[in-house]
């Protein structure tokens, strides 16, 4: 870029976002005045609990990377706040369906700016069992892609997630706030969050077991019989074995140091660092040894993450136990692996629909849900 032409930008990229402010304060500034004296409506009453002004700043921040597009050469980085219970929704044309690794090969090479270095464990050599989809959405905050496997005899429904920010991995209980006794099913909960993809959590309202970690606050720390999974505030999956972590003040220790955002408890961890764990066939949650519809949440790499559900569909006709899961995830290459509740809690959401073969047919009324979202605002 020419010298004069490169000096003169830059100030008119600033003038723009001061532009951008100006505009976005003037919005604001009706709602922020009506507040004054206003009682703020409970989560259970609107299904949405909004801070205004963390509303305020991922705003500022979005539209001052609109607004630099193409002005100055930064790198565009939309996020979204953990106080917001519902996301931008998805682009209805970012959803693409398909029969065979040709079919979405172009969705998968526009997401490259995404991916950077990193390569996707679904490839051309992926065996895709017959006659079922290939799903995908993008935009360019994320990748989605979910395909199913015929593993000896069982149905694996693989969905592997790629975001642009650690905030686009989020979680939502039912009734909008820790505590409720609302149980809906996972599509409905998907659906109120504006989820591109969503699995069933870990059904925490069914037990007393394991640490609970929502909004950075530990609700429960009972580790005794269970493992817990968190995730920080880059995006990783990290881990505490059963036994650990016990008592609130020390849960909150960890919470606080480790910059945890939420946790998920139900169990065994499969796979951690890249080694398979030992699981003993006494655990207490998910009865290792027998057949069951299965669940899991892996991490593949930064920001990339993989969701894996086990059912008998098309041909399959059986289930599995932990030990079987954690074999072929081992041999599938998968670094991190963490069992959710499986059996008929087991369900996975993608553009409205239950993707994977739920073992009675229907959805069964759950607690609580991970999902993935697109941080791209509305109109982008």
């Amino acid at each position: 870029m020419h010298p004069i032409i490169k000096k003169w930008l830059l100030p008119i990229g600033r003038a723009i976002v001061c532009l951008f402010c100006l505009a976005t304060v003037l919005l604001y500034l009706p709602v922020i005045v009506g507040m004054t004296g206003t009682k703020t409506p409970s989560p259970a009453d609107s299904g949405v609990q909004l801070r205004v002004m963390d509303k305020y700043d991922t705003h500022i921040n979005n539209q001052t990377s609109n607004a630099l597009d193409g002005v100055i050469s930064i790198e565009k980085v939309y996020w979204l706040n953990d106080s917001d219970l519902i996301a931008p929704k998805p682009k209805a044309d970012g959803y693409v369906r398909g029969k065979t690794y040709a079919d979405v090969e172009s969705i998968l090479a526009e997401a490259k700016p995404l991916l950077g270095e990193q390569t996707l464990l679904f490839g051309p050599e992926s065996p895709v069992a017959r006659g079922t989809e290939i799903r995908t959405y993008r935009d360019e905050t994320i990748l989605v892609v979910s395909w199913k496997e015929l593993i000896g005899s069982s149905m694996y429904t693989f969905c592997e997630v790629k975001l642009s920010h650690p905030s686009q991995f989020r979680r939502f209980l039912s009734g909008g706030e820790y505590g409720s006794q609302i149980q809906v099913p996972a599509s409905q909960m998907a659906a109120t969050v504006n989820s591109v993809v969503a699995s069933s959590g870990d059904f925490y309202s069914f037990r007393r077991e394991g640490v609970i970690v929502y909004n950075g606050q530990v609700r429960r720390s009972d580790t005794d019989r269970v493992d817990t999974c968190f995730l920080d505030s880059q995006g990783n999956l990290l881990f505490s074995h059963a036994g650990e972590l016990n008592g609130v003040e020390a849960a909150q220790k960890f919470v606080d140091e480790k910059g945890i955002r939420f946790s998920v408890s139900f169990g065994p961890i499969m796979i951690e660092n890249g080694q398979q764990v030992e699981i003993d066939r006494n655990y207490y949650l998910g009865q290792p040894p027998d057949p069951y519809p299965r669940a899991a949440l892996c991490q593949l790499d930064d920001l990339h993450y993989l969701v894996v559900m086990v059912n008998k569909e098309l041909g399959a006709t059986s289930t599995i136990s932990i030990y079987t899961f954690s074999d072929v995830l081992y041999r599938k290459g998968i670094h991190t692996a963490y069992c959710l509740d499986g059996g008929q809690t087991a369900t996975l959401v993608m553009e409205g629909e239950v993707v994977n073969k739920l073992a009675t047919g229907s959805e069964r009324f759950i607690s609580d849900i991970i999902y993935f979202a697109t941080a791209l605002p509305e109109g982008s």
